[in-house]
């Protein structure tokens, strides 16, 4: 057998961050226009100062409905760094939108609205830039309103004569945006279930490029105290793998909450817990620093099987139920290992439980009913995170974000970059 460990860097690059965005808009159009409930989600909020400054400007930012949860942070980074040019000149917050019922959230719990404070550690976001909710936005400016939406695409002309260059531009919308101006000339929509939301003005502007390219438009093209860009995920990271990058990563802490639960069944189940596994972290991330190599984990193999989807969209990525039982099992013998934690969107558990020494992370209803599908996954790649070994999903952003959070963590990289052959591969 031959387990891949990758060259992440520029396969990320390629990958991830390319920005062929697909699109999902009616799939989304089931869950858009409805108002925010109390489902459940919210958890205590970040008590930060709130006090309204006449200087603020906001930058609030969207993705593609289509786009996962995995890929969504990736994107935060690159708003975050872009903040960071903006706020060299003018004291800009970044208000970061909030999570509407994603394309992967299977569960029929109600999902839209949901707070970042869910997921994330919103004191170690701030460490890095200012940042807030959307609703400590809507109370810090009085209205409900957002003055212009930016609207990001590409050039219909796409690459002219095959040449690449960064470059942004107002122009005529490429297709039909789901803002919409009503009789009052303002523009409405979909804004995270929260019906009282409009814009004062709107344009498409074609962009290539990395971030930074919308730094000059945001601080000399527009006045707007709060603009809206939708479609981030247009625009590239400005450094891919350099130092601000990975602080913006380092940033992004898991919520304490989930962390926790995590925790709790790592000490329950896998008999691992911080000190044995030499996975202790200050809870100040600016004051975390790893040494490849530092961390052990915990006395499991933890693997990431992504189904679904990637069986039509990556089809030689993917391995047969039996030839990933194979592989597991060596890698069992290799590390002199005797359990496995699954993390997976498979229907076909029991068929693997069967067949190896494994367990899964099955939320309580409370958890899910509290944190949702997104607090379910987080809790799935923590526990993956702190795992002796670990081997994912080829191209899966899932996998991805489970190699960032080990780095961040110490472990060895042959015993976290690693994949599962597809049946080609290993010529089956």
């Amino acid at each position: 057998m031959v387990v891949r460990t990758w060259l992440i860097a520029p396969l990320l690059y390629l990958i991830t961050f390319a920005s062929v965005a697909f699109s999902l808009d009616v799939d989304d159009e089931s869950i858009a226009f409805g108002t925010p409930k109390q489902h459940g989600l919210n958890v205590d909020s970040f008590q930060g100062n709130n006090a309204t400054k006449s200087d603020r400007r906001y930058l609030i930012y969207d993705v593609n409905p289509g786009e996962g949860f995995n890929l969504r942070r990736d994107v935060y980074m690159r708003v975050a760094n872009m903040m960071k040019i903006l706020r060299e000149k003018e004291n800009w917050i970044l208000v970061v939108p909030p999570w509407r019922k994603l394309y992967h959230w299977r569960s029929e719990i109600e999902q839209n609205a949901i707070p970042w404070r869910t997921f994330f550690d919103m004191e170690s976001l701030n460490r890095y830039v200012p940042v807030i909710e959307f609703e400590d936005f809507i109370h810090e400016t009085g209205s409900p309103r957002i003055d212009e939406i930016l609207y990001l695409q590409g050039y219909a002309e796409g690459w002219k004569d095959g040449h690449w260059e960064e470059k942004v531009d107002a122009r005529d919308c490429i297709d039909r945006p789901i803002y919409f101006k009503d009789d009052d000339g303002l523009y409405r929509g979909y804004f995270w279930g929260y019906e009282e939301v409009f814009a004062g003005k709107f344009k498409c502007i074609s962009v290539q490029g990395t971030s930074s390219i919308l730094a000059p438009l945001l601080l000399e093209k527009t006045s707007s105290r709060s603009v809206f860009v939708d479609r981030f995920e247009e625009v590239l990271h400005i450094i891919y793998g350099q130092k601000d990058y990975w602080e913006a990563r380092r940033s992004l802490v898991f919520a304490k909450h989930l962390r926790d639960e995590g925790d709790k069944f790592r000490r329950e189940v896998l008999k691992s817990d911080d000190e044995r596994d030499a996975t202790v972290m200050d809870p100040d991330w600016t004051k975390n620093q790893k040494r490849e190599g530092s961390a052990n984990g915990g006395p499991y193999l933890a693997v990431h099987m992504r189904k679904a989807d990637f069986l039509y969209a990556h089809p030689d990525k993917v391995p047969s139920l039996d030839n990933t039982i194979t592989q597991i099992k060596e890698l069992l013998k290799k590390h002199n290992l005797s359990m496995v934690f699954l993390a997976t969107d498979s229907t076909k558990e029991e068929y693997l439980k069967s067949k190896l020494p494994l367990v899964t992370y099955n939320a309580p209803k409370t958890i899910l009913n509290k944190y949702g599908d997104g607090g379910v996954a987080i809790i799935d790649q923590w526990i993956c995170a702190h795992a002796q070994y670990f081997i994912g999903t080829c191209e899966s952003t899932f996998s991805f974000r489970i190699h960032e959070e080990r780095d961040i963590l110490g472990f060895r990289g042959d015993k976290t970059f690693n994949c599962l052959c597809g049946d080609k591969e290993l010529g089956k």
